[in-house]
């Protein structure tokens, strides 16, 4: 009874959380394609290696909120309100102090840095310093916001996030119709409007949580043995998210200090088309993770097992059915979505796209870590891997190497990250079993190799410059995809369980 409880819960967030993916997906992609036609390529790369500066001096707060969001689960699921509403006001109360030294030292650094380290021609600068202090109290808003939204997920309430998406979403395609009536400059006026926006959400999801979760009625509170708690859980992410700064953001700075505006536009463009991509996985792993979490704090140690390893082929497999689409027809989608398609976009994305496989098995496997509450040994040796790509790059740039070998080089740290790393540790610190993780490995092997062949074929034959060519490709792609996750992915019991349901509707619908 408990696990069909568990599976509607995690069925019905889902769902939730697919709507909103649906409609933010296109109204985010229609909005990007308007602001890139409407700022250029030149200050769309500004925006964004100036956000990068703000967005990598955050990744302490990354760390916090990853023992945020599990402490809070965990206590729920404990049941144990007091200490639950102790856990909530001690976060709140570190994130806030938290927010207000990033800022300083944002504020003290950060210029320094634009006028000395960036390639930006002087008669954009004021626009690029005005865009980063906004930037920076974006910044200390969102902060302030993490241990809200670490309730709204522990409580699994997705239902709020796609209504307050919808919202933000449709709050950013107005922004797109204003930025044109203003009278100052586009690129000052986009980061004021997308503050605003930000300062909106915030305000919903904190008169939401105090409403209607008793733990997140902050009381100025700052338990010791909590902080210890969350810092020693925490302590040990600090590294791993220092690292995922490094290779998010401050790639992005990397490249606007060798390269002009425009290759650091095309690098997040088709971060932008793959993050759009891989919301479809993080929004089914958002569903599930909870749950993989409840369980093991109540003791279910084998259900949270067999949760986490089946979830993580299905997540590979919504990845699958996605990704290699995209990396077939990359060049007529980003034709076809943008007005302008900055040079290198094509190739940055069919790289990433491809490492985004390999990272379902990174951020599946580290939820048994997380669960369990032991970070230590994933905190030295996968961030150590991952860090190796900004010095091995800037080494690559410095000898006049092409801009692409920055996603050369974070496919092959990160295929070794997923594939064997991540696999290693679980075994070894949560007494996963070798055979199991083996068996999730084969499962995803056997699929991708029966469906590639026919639509490789099929890309040599049709002409993806005509709107049937694209078309026709695409569905082939897809529906060789989802034929060898039926046939070959699926466990014989679930298939059964499909076959029957369809049958059922069938039957219903024809009265037979």
């Amino acid at each position: 009874m408990r696990e069909t409880t568990n599976n509607k819960t995690i069925a019905k967030n889902t769902l939730f959380l697919y709507i909103r993916m649906m409609f933010t997906l296109f109204v985010s992609l229609y909005t990007s394609r308007v602001i890139l036609d409407i700022l250029g390529v030149n200050d769309f790369g500004i925006y964004q290696s100036v956000g990068g500066i703000v967005g990598f001096l955050s990744f302490v707060s990354s760390a916090l909120s990853t023992g945020s969001s599990r402490f809070i689960t965990f206590e729920l699921g404990t049941g144990n309100k007091e200490k639950l509403r102790r856990t909530f006001s001690t976060i709140l109360t570190v994130h806030i102090i938290l927010a207000l030294l990033i800022a300083i030292i944002a504020e003290i650094s950060g210029p320094w840095f634009l006028y000395n380290k960036l390639i930006i021609s002087p008669d954009r600068m004021d626009a690029a310093v005005f865009v980063f202090h906004v930037s920076i109290f974006t910044a200390v808003v969102s902060l302030t916001q993490v241990p809200y939204n670490a309730s709204i997920i522990a409580h699994e309430k997705m239902s709020i996030y796609a209504y307050v998406s919808i919202f933000e979403v449709s709050a950013k395609l107005l922004i797109v119709y204003l930025l044109p009536l203003g009278g100052i400059d586009k690129l000052i006026f986009y980061a004021v409007l997308l503050c605003a926006v930000q300062i909106g959400v915030m305000l919903f999801y904190r008169i939401y949580c105090i409403s209607n979760f008793n733990e997140t009625r902050y009381k100025f509170i700052f338990d010791k043995t909590i902080f210890k708690e969350i810092a020693g859980f925490s302590g040990w992410s600090l590294f791993a998210n220092a690292s995922i700064a490094l290779n998010s953001q401050g790639v992005l700075l990397l490249l606007n200090m060798f390269f002009s505006p425009t290759v650091v536009a095309a690098r997040a463009i088709s971060i932008q088309v793959n993050m759009a991509a891989t919301q479809f996985v993080n929004n089914f792993r958002t569903a599930v993770n909870p749950q993989i979490v409840k369980q093991y704090a109540s003791g279910n140690y084998e259900e949270s097992k067999e949760l986490l390893l089946s979830s993580t082929k299905y997540s590979y497999y919504l990845m699958l059915i996605l990704s290699f689409p995209i990396c077939l027809l990359a060049k007529p989608l980003l034709e076809l979505w943008l007005v302008e398609v900055p040079d290198y976009t094509v190739i940055f994305l069919q790289i990433v796209i491809v490492q985004s496989l390999f990272q379902v098995f990174d951020y599946s496997f580290y939820m048994a870590l997380y669960a369990k509450g032991r970070l230590r040994e994933n905190a030295l040796i996968s961030p150590t891997i991952s860090f190796l790509i900004f010095p091995v790059t800037y080494f690559l740039f410095q000898s006049g190497y092409s801009p692409v070998t920055l996603s050369w080089a974070s496919l092959i740290a990160y295929a070794i990250i997923g594939v064997v790393v991540k696999p290693i540790i679980i075994i070894k610190v949560v007494d996963y079993k070798k055979k199991d993780i083996l068996k999730v490995f084969t499962s995803c092997w056997w699929v991708s190799l029966c469906a590639l062949p026919i639509p490789i074929i099929c890309n040599f034959i049709f002409d993806k410059g005509t709107m049937i060519g694209f078309i026709s490709l695409g569905m082939i792609t897809i529906i060789s995809v989802a034929l060898s996750v039926f046939f070959i992915g699926l466990d014989q019991k679930i298939r059964k369980k499909i076959i029957d349901v369809i049958s059922n509707k069938i039957s219903l619908k024809f009265n037979i």
